[in-house]
């Protein structure tokens, strides 16, 4: 891909959209950590430094794709929920059914959930205040959206339901590290399977996880 010098807004925009899906098509061959900017910059068809007139850094690109992705999401979300959680079911069976909504949406989308683990650690670092603030604004909003979600099918949960779903985001993040094991790992778990006993799947994790603490958040009769 090859592009001439962007002199209206319209084609800086084409140009912003081509280096977000070109990131976007990266992280569906490798993590998050394996995405640089040279090679960004080869496979947009653009100098590095012209990359850099429209995004500030490799981890600018990367936390407006977060916020893409997290949209994207919710938007599913909202039907697998209202798909998969009894609305006049008892509290403890739609908390169950929550988690495994959840669980069995954010283990598909294995993308977003490296995104979630670099959030912290990588991707808020090398940025400048501007994009971490105009960053930060978004995530709000999108935590807002998905404590919405939470209290329309469990409404027990009160004001818990956005420190839910941020605890439940960071717990993705953090899981999905572990899930699957790299080869070495796993030819341990194959010459002595004891060591693996508490090897999980991710959406078996991200399951007890998200089950474990909704019933714990939910309020004693």
């Amino acid at each position: 891909m090859t592009f001439q010098r962007a002199r209206s807004e319209e084609q800086r925009e084409i140009r912003r959209r081509a280096i977000l899906d070109t990131a976007a098509a990266m992280l569906d061959e490798m993590p998050v950590a394996e995405v640089s900017l040279n090679e960004l910059s080869r496979r947009v068809g653009l100098a590095k430094s012209n990359v850099l007139r429209y995004f500030e850094s490799r981890e600018a690109v990367l936390l407006e794709l977060l916020d893409v992705f997290l949209g994207r999401w919710l938007a599913e979300l909202a039907d697998e929920l209202a798909a998969g959680v009894e609305a006049d079911a008892a509290p403890e069976v739609r908390a169950r059914q929550v988690a495994e909504v959840l669980s069995r949406s954010l283990a598909g989308r294995v993308v977003l959930c490296d995104l979630f683990g670099a959030q912290g650690g990588v991707l808020e670092h090398n940025v400048s205040v501007e994009v971490v603030k105009r960053h930060k604004r978004s995530s709000l909003t999108r935590l807002a959206d998905m404590a919405g979600l939470m209290s329309r099918h469990l409404p027990e949960l009160g004001a818990d339901a956005q420190l839910f779903c941020l605890m439940s985001l960071v717990s993705a993040g953090a899981l999905s590290a572990y899930a699957p094991p790299p080869a070495s790992l796993a030819a341990a778990y194959e010459d002595e399977p004891a060591l693996g006993a508490l090897n999980l799947e991710l959406r078996d994790a991200l399951r007890i996880s998200f089950t474990m603490t909704l019933l714990g958040a939910l309020p004693r009769a």
